[in-house]
């Protein structure tokens, strides 16, 4: 481990710390995604824009947990259990979420993907943790995961023996900030700015 990643990690560490002990609670999902970003905790998976064209035959099963902290409202969970998928292979799955109070709610997602070493091959094309998923008052909505298990994975000798991956995620309530008086009246502003000239007021002009 390179010194560089060692700072990196420390720097997670310290992160973490502050947020697990309340001080910067308003910032514990983006700084927990920071956290697993630099030490590689929870099986941070890797985001990427498209699949790669290699198809292996090893198949692999793919298992979906879902669940909500106890302040949001909401019900939380994968619309398929399992899905066995080749190696490289493209995959879509669905997790459900339905807002089971009576007023629009912000909720916001993180995960976790076991066995851990096995999250830097289960990469993401898209995606719906660490960010802001707004509910309004019992709508019910599907949220679609797309991914492919890297075909890299075959490559490490830890992971041979390993068939299933489980992909978790869970759902935190996010505080949404009330606008300052400077964005009501920056609002205001252009609201009256777009708004239609009035014909009776323009003919009297």
């Amino acid at each position: 481990m390179t010194q560089a990643t060692k700072n990196l990690r420390a720097v997670g560490l310290a992160l973490l710390a502050l947020a697990a002990s309340g001080s910067l609670a308003v910032f514990a999902v983006p700084l927990y995604q920071l956290f697993c970003q630099v030490t590689g905790y929870g099986g941070t998976t890797q985001r990427v824009d498209q699949a790669g064209v290699e198809i292996l035959d090893r198949v692999m099963e793919v298992r979906f947990d879902g669940s909500v902290d106890s302040a949001l409202p909401w019900a939380f969970k994968p619309v398929q259990t399992t899905q066995s998928v080749k190696v490289g292979e493209t995959a879509l799955a669905f997790y459900e979420a339905t807002n089971l109070s009576d007023k629009a709610i912000t909720g916001t997602a993180v995960f976790n993907v076991t066995p851990h070493k096995a999250g830097l091959y289960f990469s993401k094309i898209e995606c719906f943790c660490f960010t802001e998923q707004t509910l309004q008052p019992g709508e019910t909505v599907n949220m679609p995961v797309t991914y492919f298990i890297d075909p890299a994975i075959a490559e490490e000798d830890n992971l041979d023996g390993v068939s299933q991956i489980v992909l978790s995620y869970t759902f935190f309530y996010q505080e949404t900030p009330e606008p300052s008086a400077n964005d009501i009246h920056a609002a205001l502003d252009k609201g009256a700015a777009d708004a239609p000239i009035n014909e009776t007021a323009r003919s009297k002009e």
